[in-house]
């Protein structure tokens, strides 16, 4: 059985420091359904906190308000730097006996998902690829086309529905995205022009 570890900020949730010293924790678009869909996957945390005494319980007293639930297993909770791969091997260490091949970190800074690998686990750039990952589906460099028919508003609702993330709107004909196999296959059915490019690095 795989474990996902989860970044928060910029990832899960968006998080802000209140004047009293608080933390506020805001989701991020589609976290909350990914999260629905990963309900029978082990899951934890590798975040940093921020500075200064406390900033640890802040974090975890805003994770467990924000998320009620979702993340119940406080050995796979941890918090710190990610600025080696140490954290990352920590990590792994905490699933009690999980290979390190069947971990993946989800976090949007590709150095902090570097020292993942370093550490022998997948990674991914957001969490709608997450099941993918866990299941070694590569993600993809997508080109898509809005010719005639669907235009923004329905490509977003799509979306939103499949594994595929909107990278830049570059025009209102043409979306960069990342994208699996399936979420370009789902694309494809609602009539959008897609073309998939190299594979996206973790």
């Amino acid at each position: 059985m795989p474990v996902i570890f989860f970044d928060i900020g910029a990832t899960l949730a968006d998080a802000h420091l209140e004047p009293d010293g608080s933390l506020t924790v805001q989701p991020r678009p589609r976290v909350m359904a990914v999260l629905d869909d990963l309900r029978e996957v082990r899951k934890g945390i590798i975040s940093n906190p921020g500075p200064g005494d406390g900033a640890a319980a802040r974090a975890a007293a805003a994770l467990r308000e924000t998320f009620p639930g979702r993340f119940t297993d406080e050995a796979l909770v941890h918090w710190g730097a990610k600025d080696s791969r140490k954290i990352f091997d920590q990590a792994v260490a905490s699933t009690g006996g999980v290979a390190a091949d069947d971990c993946v970190f989800v976090g949007d800074d590709a150095q902090e998902r570097a020292f993942a690998r370093e550490a022998g686990m997948r990674t991914a750039a957001d969490p709608v690829f997450a099941r993918a990952a866990t299941e070694g589906r590569q993600v993809f460099r997508t080109r898509v086309e809005l010719r005639d028919g669907p235009g923004l508003t329905e490509l977003t609702a799509v979306v939103n529905e499949t594994e595929a993330a909107v990278v830049e709107v570059v025009t209102e004909r043409l979306v960069l995205a990342t994208a699996t196999t399936r979420g370009a296959e789902a694309l494809e059915r609602a009539g959008f022009t897609v073309d998939l490019r190299g594979p996206v690095d973790g």
